[in-house]
Order: C-alpha cells, then structure tokens, then sequence
C-alpha cells in the first residue's frame, strides 16, 4: 500500500503534515494517546498524529470482534456523555471510531490492534475476553487482552499500556525530580510483578513465564504505539526495564 509523504488533514488544515519515523514516544494530538514510530508531523505548530489517525478512512468500519457494529470515524466524540475505549479501557478524549446502533468505540490505533502479534519466539492472539486472569494485574476485568499460544499467558491491552504511560512520563515527560522518583518508584517490575502473582510456583515456571511475558509485553507496546516492528520492540523494551 502506497503511503504519502505529505498530507493535509481536517484537523489541522493551516499546514501539510510530513511523514516521520521517530523512536521517541508523542502524543498524537488526534485521539490523545502515546504514540512511536511513523507519524505525520507539522514542522511548524509541533502537531503530530499517529499514522492510522491520519489515515483513518472517514467511512464505516468493521471489526471482528463486533462483527454486527458499523464503525464510523469522528474527530470528536460523539454526544455529551463521556466515552470509553472498549479495548483499553482509556478515556476517549479525540479521534475515535463510534458504532451509533451499538455504542461500542474504539481509539484509531485499538482498532488496528494486530489479531496475532509475534515476539520471536511465540505467537499472541488479540481477544475480546480473558478467559484466565492477567498476568499483569492478576484480574479478569473487562478490555480486550493478549493471550499467548499455550493459553497459559494473559494480558490486559489496559494493563500495558498504563504500564507503557507510568514508564514514559518517568523517562521522557519533563517533569521535576521529585516527580520523576516518585513515579519510578510506582512503575511495577515486570519480573518481579509476575513472580509476586505466582509466588507459589516451582521457580523454573517462574522464569519461562517472566520470560514470555516479558518478550509479549514489548510487542503489545510496540503495537498499542501503532508500529509493530521488531525495531520499535526493542526501544520500547527499554521503557519496562526497571
């Protein structure tokens, strides 16, 4: 598929926007969420928008897992009652896909969220429902999850990326010290939070599972960011290794 180096968009009509390829992380200024890798960029007002915001088709969508719903693109969401994403479970602020006969929404990068991502070494597969509990919270509340092959290994689209925020305003959001240690002491090992949800378990179980959640958790990240890359799997790597 042919992608444009140079776009105008609705909602920023003053200048073009240029493609760009970043390893640090924004915020799209489209549907308000964190974003890495392609993005189109005004050099001259610093407004960024992840590349599936910017190129989001105008018209009715579908999704596999809504497969009775009609998507429909919108720059703001629609109504006056305060809209969640039913796949990370985040506030929708900006861009969004909007089902009118069901209600469901979506943020544009959820949307596009891979059905299988592959870390390497294992194959992870997008879910409407947890059917055990996340190995990130240990819960089974509501939001889509990734679950790996074996379907031993869960985790919550939500979980990650509040893991992924909490991660990024610590290293990259310019904010002073005594934020910054406060926030790093809140960010959670992966490691050590998965040893703490199976603290009852031999520990070679513990290890190949820190080991496979540690390898899913960067592809989900490099995913939620919209750029699924192997590249961007290991900057983002950086951000949960605390």
């Amino acid at each position: 598929m042919k992608i444009d180096k140079e776009i105008f968009h609705s909602s920023h009509p003053q200048h073009k926007l240029k493609l760009q390829y970043t390893e640090v992380p924004f915020n799209c200024d489209g549907c308000k969420e964190a974003g890495i890798g392609l993005k189109y960029k005004c050099e001259q007002c610093e407004f960024d928008l992840h590349k599936a915001c910017a190129v989001a088709p105008p018209i009715s969508t579908t999704h596999p897992f809504y497969k009775k719903c009609e998507f429909r693109f919108y720059e703001r969401p629609p109504g006056n009652v305060m809209r969640i994403c039913d796949a990370c479970r985040n506030d929708v602020l900006g861009f969004v896909y909007h089902c009118n006969k069901c209600g469901f929404d979506l943020h544009p990068c959820c949307a596009n969220l891979p059905q299988v991502l592959d870390d390497g070494k294992h194959n992870l597969y997008l879910c409407l429902k947890l059917s055990s509990s996340c190995h990130c919270c240990g819960g089974k509340g509501p939001g889509w999850s990734y679950r790996s092959e074996c379907k031993n290994y869960n985790l919550h689209v939500s979980c990650v990326k509040e893991l992924l925020m909490e991660s990024w305003q610590a290293m990259y959001l310019n904010v002073d010290k005594n934020k910054v240690r406060e926030l790093q002491t809140r960010i959670p090992s992966l490691k050590g939070t998965l040893q703490s949800h199976h603290h009852r378990g031999k520990g070679g179980k513990v290890k190949k599972c820190c080991q496979i959640a540690a390898g899913a958790v960067r592809v989900i990240i490099s995913a939620i960011l919209g750029d699924p890359t192997v590249i961007i799997g290991a900057v983002v790597g950086a951000l949960i290794s605390n």
